[in-house]
């Protein structure tokens, strides 16, 4: 017989990327706002921050996403509990599916965090400079950037919205080809399952011991898990071993607070069970590459710019 080919269609197909940011910003910053001809969605990764667009106005919390449509201006102020960490991505594309977003506030799955979490670690493979630049206005390739970057970051985003239009335009009553949005992953066994939910309760037993210390016995005693299984776990999820994690998520929760700007060094040190000033401030230079008051000075200058003063 005789072979046809199928053409595929585009129904969500990124022309141009514009901005690709990751931020920290402290509860001082605010961006007073613009708009311009092409998408942008603005995702709370930690904290909260209130947005403007039009004539509305929303906190969005963590793990919250709203999309401005092209043209629409919009504007960004932190000053809630919790300074926030913000995914913002600008895109054009000519998609009519685009419009199920405008003025929708969705939730993101771990799934979608996912897909997030692989752009922007492709993205700072791909391109110059930071992504903390809030400045940048031109996105510039790296010369030696690896094959494939530019096509990855393309099809995860467009993978990301696919699955936003699937899960919540279902709930809308929008009709879609499929509508179970893991079919866009590949099915998992039963094993990476339990690996999953057995990470995320390991994950959210250390967060909730940020303020004191933890051994690899307790953990292992108090989740009922083996020290190999535990190690194993880690090394596969994250490349690193639990307390080599564990200090990372303390260390981010530091720099939480100082965004936050109500307390001085030696309290979150204090708050956080460090058991001196110096211990904490060397393993802050350890994991960040700066001191916690350089730190503090360069977002500080940076939301300070932002906001024009």
């Amino acid at each position: 017989m005789d072979y046809q080919g199928l053409a595929l269609a585009n129904e969500f197909q990124i022309d141009e990327l514009f901005s690709l940011h990751y931020f920290e910003y402290m509860n001082s910053f605010y961006f007073p706002g613009e708009s311009h001809p092409f998408w942008e969605f603005v995702c709370v990764d930690k904290g909260e921050v209130t947005i403007g667009a039009g004539d509305r106005s929303f906190v969005l919390t963590r793990g919250q996403i709203v999309f401005h449509r092209p043209d629409e201006f919009h504007w960004v102020r932190a000053g809630g509990k919790a300074a926030p960490n913000l995914i913002v991505i600008s895109f054009s594309t000519g998609s009519p599916l685009m419009d199920f977003f405008s003025e929708r506030i969705l939730q993101i799955t771990e799934q979608d965090r996912l897909l997030l979490a692989r752009i922007i670690s492709e993205a700072r493979l791909f391109l110059e400079g930071r992504l903390d630049d809030p400045y940048q206005k031109v996105l510039i390739p790296r010369k030696n950037a690896p094959a494939g970057s530019a096509q990855i970051i393309r099809t995860c985003l467009e993978q990301f919205l696919i699955g936003l239009f699937r899960r919540f335009g279902n709930e809308a009553g929008i009709p879609s080809p499929v509508q179970d949005h893991q079919a866009f992953v590949p099915d998992k066994t039963t094993t990476e399952n339990a690996d999953d939910e057995l990470f995320s309760r390991l994950t959210e037993y250390l967060d909730s011991r940020l303020n004191g210390h933890v051994t690899i016995d307790g953990i292992c005693s108090d989740n009922l898990i083996s020290r190999s299984r535990l190690q194993k776990l880690f090394h596969a999820k994250c490349g690193s071993g639990v307390i080599e994690y564990f200090s990372r998520m303390k260390i981010d929760a530091a720099r939480q607070l100082i965004r936050n700007e109500q307390m001085n060094f030696t309290q979150i040190a204090e708050t956080l069970g460090y058991s001196s000033i110096h211990y904490f401030s060397r393993q802050f230079r350890k994991l960040t590459g700066m001191s916690p008051s350089e730190y503090a000075s360069s977002i500080k200058a940076r939301s300070e710019r932002s906001a024009g003063l």
